[in-house]
Formats: C-alpha cells, sequence, structure tokens
C-alpha cells in the first residue's frame, strides 16, 4: 500500500505540473516513387487539474491509512 501510495502522489505531482503528456507524430506528407517526405506533429494530451488533485489525494489517503494500520 505504501509503495502505491507513494507511485500515485508522484504521479499526481506530475499530472499538475506539466498538465499534459506531449508526445510528437509523423506522419508522410509526399511519396513518389522512392522519395518519402514526412512531418512531425507535436501534439499534447491533456490531463485535467482535477483528475491530478484526486490522484495525489488518493495518494496522501493511501499513505495515511498504511501509517495508521501500522
Amino acid at each position: 500500500m505504501k509503495i502505491l501510495g507513494i507511485v500515485l502522489v508522484a504521479l499526481g505531482v506530475i499530472a499538475l505540473v506539466y498538465g499534459g503528456i506531449g508526445y510528437s507524430k509523423d506522419r508522410t506528407v509526399l511519396e513518389i516513387g522512392s522519395l518519402e517526405v514526412t512531418a512531425s506533429e507535436q501534439k499534447t494530451f491533456p490531463i485535467p487539474a482535477v483528475v491530478g488533485a484526486a490522484v495525489l489525494i488518493g495518494g496522501v489517503v493511501l499513505l495515511v491509512v498504511d501509517k495508521r494500520r501500522a
């Protein structure tokens, strides 16, 4: 339980700080014979602040419950 709580706290903080996961996607723009032109697009998968806060609070609750049981 303690490890899961720590992981959730870390993920919650990361979600709140960054606000999303960025990634790049390569796609073919032009293809003529053996010549291929590609473009790289930067995209972001947004993570709402509410989700980050909920994960952070869940991790803290797990850590507090684990401490009380010990």
